[in-house]
Parts: structure tokens; C-alpha cells; sequence
């Protein structure tokens, strides 16, 4: 049996051992500063971080140094690859498993087949959408340790949070919540617990 995850105030002055720990998780007070501690973080180079709002804030994939979401590129191969599906069924079905002349045409005649690949395509391109999303999100997940936190509660009414992951290359523990202090944060606390 593991150990109930818990979220603990990182006091100033007082060292943290960080065994076994998710990471941190720092609280802004406003959107501005939220984003240039995202710009601050991001040149630090951490690549397992992220920040969360109550609201969009524009521009903050930006000061994240997000790139394009590879969604797209799910959308278009399952996309393609329904409409494929769509002629191919109608092919084998007019051309072998029920060869019917229908007014003189042709067994293969493609521009009838077009509306059914139209509808395959975007059935294809509509499941590619969900499954790229719910796998660059790593979704469905049950649990995440932020949700330890009384403080990240408050994510959705008016504050602004910064977690970084103990598994980052560049987390330092101590070094890690003093940049964070020195980017801004009004109050940082260690989240326990791998959520994995």
C-alpha cells in the first residue's frame, strides 16, 4: 500500500529533501507575473513544467516556448486514412462482392464513391482528434498529486500556479524554489507523490 500523497508548505529558510516528491508548485498572484516567471522558467531551461490558470492568458504558450501541437498531424493521417478505407470498401464491394452494372456505369466508378469517403475521412479525422488529444494529454488519468494541494484549489477561481516535475534534469530541489521565490511566486509548496 503506498503512502497518501500530501502537499507541505516549503518554509524560507528550510531544507527539503526531495525523495520521492512530484515536484513544486509556486502561486502567482497575477497574470503578468505568471508570465514572465513562464519566460523565466523556460530560459532556465526545464522542459517538465507547466502553468496553470483560471482563464486563458494570452500569449503564455509563448513565454512557455510551447511549439505547435502535433493534434493536427493526427487529424490528418486518420483523416486520410478514413477516406481510404471508405474506397476501398466501396471498391471491393462493387467490383467483387456484388458486381452490379447500376445504368451502363462501370463497376469502379469513383466519383460515386466520393460522398462515402468524404464521410470516412471526417469520421477518421474526428476519432484522430480525440485520440491525439487524449494521448498528448495523458489522458484518462484518475488522479494528480497537484490535487493534494488546498492552495491549487483556488486554479480555477483567481490564482495563477507554476509546477515543476522532480524528474526535470534541471530541478535542483532548494535552487529550484528560490528561483522560483526570486520569479515571483507568493508562496511555493512540495507536492508528494508520483501520480504515475
Amino acid at each position: 500500500m503506498t503512502a497518501p500523497l500530501t502537499a507541505q508548505t516549503v518554509a524560507d529558510d528550510t531544507p527539503v529533501a526531495f525523495g520521492g516528491a512530484y515536484g513544486v508548485l509556486a502561486e502567482f498572484d497575477d497574470p503578468g507575473t505568471l508570465y514572465h516567471a513562464c519566460e523565466g522558467v523556460r530560459d532556465a531551461g526545464f522542459s517538465a513544467w507547466d502553468a496553470h490558470t483560471p482563464f486563458p492568458v494570452h500569449g503564455l504558450e509563448k513565454a512557455m516556448g510551447l511549439k505547435a501541437s502535433p493534434v493536427g498531424w493526427f487529424v490528418l493521417i486518420m483523416g486520410l486514412g478514413g477516406a481510404a478505407v471508405g474506397m476501398h470498401m466501396q471498391w471491393l464491394v462493387s467490383t467483387s462482392l456484388y458486381p452490379l452494372v447500376i445504368s451502363g456505369k462501370p463497376l469502379f466508378s469513383w466519383p460515386a464513391f466520393v460522398p462515402i469517403m468524404f464521410e470516412c475521412g471526417v469520421l477518421g479525422g474526428a476519432a484522430g482528434a480525440i485520440l491525439g488529444f487524449l494521448s498528448m494529454s495523458k489522458l484518462p488519468r484518475h488522479h494528480h498529486p497537484l490535487f493534494t494541494s488546498e492552495r491549487f484549489e483556488r486554479v480555477g477561481d483567481d490564482r495563477f500556479f507554476i509546477s515543476i516535475e522532480a524528474d526535470d534534469a534541471k530541478f535542483q530541489g532548494d535552487e529550484t524554489i528560490q528561483m522560483l521565490r526570486d520569479l515571483g511566486a507568493q508562496h511555493v509548496e512540495w507536492i508528494d507523490g508520483d501520480g504515475r
